[in-house]
Parts: structure tokens; C-alpha cells; sequence
């Protein structure tokens, strides 16, 4: 049955608005083309001049003539956001999250995609086993980039046993179609250690060597291990000597790559610098900060926004100091953590607490009058070895902060909510949060800038 294409929201001030489309319409055909999914529909609507098909409500059916620049949208979302089914995960990797995930959270948590088209829109990292060949032929045609893959090993055999899929070693063709098409890639291994490390993990980046720099970039990032592993294959976690082995082995691929093309290509997340208690990589060896998302060079970044942030509110401060009172540039009633000095707490995962502490110390050499406590949060929900704030819930934060002094507020960052809404993974609201700990929490944005804006302002 083919899927129906419904108008959920009209954006104010849009084109459709000016159409006087609705929601509830139906979108029929761009161009005279039936619309799959948002593949179809992104292409067709690249295009200065469109004819498009509605169906009303009461069934007439609208045939609209539009000019418009290229790219502009039309300014409509539609009630599924691919405007088709999502696609499920076929594999039953050895190392997946979800598998170690407890009975009785939200269904959403349980839900494994595997969706090329994700990978363009949100950012997900896809094996390829789910793409089939209309796929990968759309991907060509419309140039869509670019597409992020779950790689973890080349090697077909161990591919295979680690995906649990016959098909997934064969998959990897699907790379050389791609880079023969000079679709932009991104690639990422999560290791599993004696599995797809040492030897393995040296003959995949030199495998992956060979796209650049058509794929862009590799992460390299540990496997996740929560206490949920019952049944599940025996993975064990990393130690120090294994984690500086591993970045001795990326090191050096780093500077090979960066004589043949540029790139350092391959990355380590932050983990492995801090399980090894090395320092991390100087603001270049990111290459742009390609891999955000997995947690590649986010310290580093976050370092690097906050200084810049605080040496600006420190000129700032100066400056207003040396203007007599009555000059001042705040208002007389404004009622700012830096004017009227505070105790503040900000609360996070085990992996970030020692550079958050590290940036609270900073921020308060500059602004002494405000003092911050940095607790980290042990993920008890998940086990010890889960130390990344956005897996943290919040039972774990209410449970190891209550009966502290908190100060006036406590910060938490975004990451630990549910996107576009005030709900932590297990729940817990941000309301709940603020009456149990009796505590204003505010929520910082990701970046350097966020925190020390978040800061200073109460």
C-alpha cells in the first residue's frame, strides 16, 4: 500500500502558508513525480520552478504552480519525518547498546534503526546491510553527503561474526560504490577488545586508507558495557595499557595520512585519552571536528570555547570596572550572578568531570565572587563502566546529590534530556528533578560559550 504523504504543520511565513495549504493536506506529486520518501522529496524540490499536487481535505485536489529560489523549502513537515517507515536493524551486533538495555523503559529505547536515510538527516551511522540497491542507486543520483557508516572491522569474515549477518561482510562493496561515485563518507569502528583491535583494528584503517579523502574521517571509539549483559557475548572492558595501545596505533596512522593527503582521517575519541591519562590532541589534529557526534575531540572543543568566552567576559569585566558606578552598563536592578556572587554546582558524567572541574577553576580565578562545586554522577542505572553524561538518568543525579547544598542553581548538561523536551531516559522530568533537590536547574547548551554565559547569568 502506497504511504500517503500528510501535511502535519504549515510553517508561519512560508511559502505554503501563502498557498494556503493546511494540515491534513496531502502531498501528491512534485513535477509529476510520486514522492517515496524524503529522499524524493528533497531532490524534487531542489528546483526554482515546481508543480505541485495537493489533495484537501475534502478530497479536491489543488495543482500548484510555484516559483521560488532553489533551495528554498516550501515550509512544510510532514507527521513522519522520512515520510515513510523507519527501517530496523536486521543484525544483532555483539557489542549493541540496545541489547543491554533493562525491561521496562519508554518502547522508543528499544527501537534499532538501520536507516540510510537517518544517516543523512540525523547524523546516524549506518552498516549498510539494510541498503538496498534502489537505495544506494538514489544515494548516487541525487548525490545525497554524506553518509556516515558503521564500519568496525574489513575484514568479511569478522564483520559477519560480529554484526551476526551472513550478508554483512559482502556489505562492505557498498563502500567502493559509493567512493567510485565520490559520495563523501564518514567511518566509525567501535572496538571491542581481543575482537576488532590490535592486528584487525591496523589491517581496517589501512583498508579504509584507500577511500580517502572521499571518506573524510574514522572514529575510533570503545564499546559501551552496561551491567545488562546477561546472555549477551562475553566483551570485556578496556584497561589503561589497552587504551595507550590503541592511540599508539592511531598516532601513527595519523601521521602517515597526513603525509599522503592532508587528513589525519583517523580519530580517537576523547575516552581513550582520558582511560590512558594522556592529554588530548592540540586543536588541529581534528581536522574540523568531523566527528562531534562520537565524541571525538568534544573536550578539546569545549576547552578551546570557553577560554576564548572567558578571556571575553574578563576584558568585559574590566572595561566595566574602570566606568564610574553611575556609567555602569547594567541596570541597577539586574539581578546578575556576577555582581551579587553565588554558589553554583554543576553536575556530570565521570568521563567530562575532571575538564569541567578544570574550567571551573579557571572561570573562578577570573570571577572569584562565584563559587562552583563540580560533582560527577556515577552511572549507577547502567553500571560504573558507563561514564558519558548522556546516559546518565535522572534517578542516578536526584539519588547522589539530595541532602547536598547545591547553591542557588545546578547546572546539567543538554545532552542529558530528551531532544526538545525537558525529560530525562528514565523519565524523570526536569520539574520532578527541581522538587525533589529543591534546586533550580538550568540546562547548558553544548558548547564553551553556553557554559560560560550560563555561568555568569543567573
Amino acid at each position: 500500500m502506497k504511504k500517503e504523504h500528510v501535511i502535519d504543520r504549515v510553517l508561519p511565513g512560508s511559502i505554503a502558508e501563502e498557498l494556503e495549504l493546511e494540515p491534513g493536506d496531502v502531498l501528491l506529486t512534485v513535477n509529476g513525480n510520486e514522492i517515496e520518501d524524503v529522499f524524493d522529496y528533497h531532490y524534487y524540490m531542489n528546483e526554482e520552478y515546481l508543480t505541485v499536487v495537493i489533495r484537501k481535505a475534502d478530497g479536491e485536489e489543488w495543482e500548484l504552480d510555484i516559483e521560488k529560489e532553489y533551495e528554498d523549502d516550501l515550509g512544510i513537515e510532514f507527521e513522519n519525518g522520512l515520510m515513510d517507515d523507519y527501517k530496523s536493524c536486521h543484525n544483532k551486533c555483539i557489542f549493541c547498546f540496545i541489547d543491554q538495555m533493562p525491561p521496562g523503559m519508554r518502547d522508543t529505547l528499544y527501537f534499532k534503526d538501520d536507516d540510510s536515510r537517518l544517516s543523512f538527516l540525523q547524523g546516524n551511522y549506518v552498516t549498510l546491510t539494510n541498503m538496498k540497491e534502489h537505495d544506494l542507486e538514489r544515494i548516487i543520483a541525487y548525490k545525497l553527503a554524506p553518509i556516515n557508516v558503521s564500519v568496525q572491522t574489513t575484514n568479511p569474515e569478522l564483520r559477519c561474526r560480529m554484526l551476526n549477518n551472513r550478508f554483512a561482510g559482502e556489505a562492505l562493496s557498498k563502500i567502493d560504490r559509493l567512493y567510485e561515485a565520490g559520495i563523501s563518507m564518514n567511518g566509525q569502528i567501535v572496538l571491542c577488545k581481543g575482537i576488532n583491535d590490535g592486528r584487525e583494528l591496523e589491517r581496517s584503517i589501512t583498508d579504509l586508507m584507500k577511500y580517502m579523502p572521499v571518506m573524510e574521517s574514522v572514529s575510533v571509539v570503545p564499546v559501551g558495557l552496561s551491567r545488562f549483559r546477561e546472555g549477551l557475548f562475553p566483551l570485556e572492558p578496556f584497561t589503561k595499557e589497552d587504551a595507550s595501545q590503541v592511540l599508539k596505533v592511531i598516532h601513527h596512522f595519523q601521521k602517515v595520512c597526513v603525509q599522503k593527503c592532508g587528513l589525519h582521517f583517523i580519530h580517537a575519541s576523547d575516552e581513550w585519552y582520558l582511560l590512558a591519562e594522556e592529554e588530548l590532541p592540540a586543536e588541529d589534529s581534528y581536522d574540523g571536528y568531523l566527528q562531534l557526534e562520537n565524541g571525538v575531540g568534544m573536550l578539546r572543543l569545549l576547552r578551546t570555547e570557553f577560554v576564548e568566552a572567558l578571556a571575553e567576559a574578563e576584558e568585559s569585566e574590566n572595561t566595566r570596572s574602570a566606568v564610574p558606578e553611575t556609567a555602569a552598563s547594567f541596570d541597577k536592578g539586574e539581578d546578575n550572578a556576577q555582581q551579587r556572587g553565588c554558589r553554583l554546582t554543576i553536575a556530570t558524567g565521570l568521563l567530562a568531570a575532571p575538564t569541567i572541574q578544570e574550567l571551573a577553576d579557571c572561570f573562578m580565578k577570573v570571577f572569584p565572587q562565584i563559587e562552583i562545586q563540580v560533582i560527577p554522577i556515577v552511572n549507577r542505572f547502567f553500571g560504573e563502566q558507563i561514564t558519558v553524561s548522556g546516559l546518565l538518568t535522572g534517578q542516578d543525579i536526584i539519588g547522589q546529590l539530595e541532602g547536598k547544598n547545591l547553591g542557588s542553581r545546578l547546572l546539567l548538561p543538554c545532552n542529558l534530556l530528551r531532544s526538545g523536551e525537558e525529560v530525562f531516559l528514565d523519565d524523570v522530568t526536569l520539574m520532578q528533578m527541581e522538587n525533589a533537590l529543591q534546586v533550580k536547574v538550568d540546562i547548558v547548551k553544548s558548547s564553551g560559550q553556553d557554559l560560560v554565559s550560563c555561568l555568569l547569568n543567573g
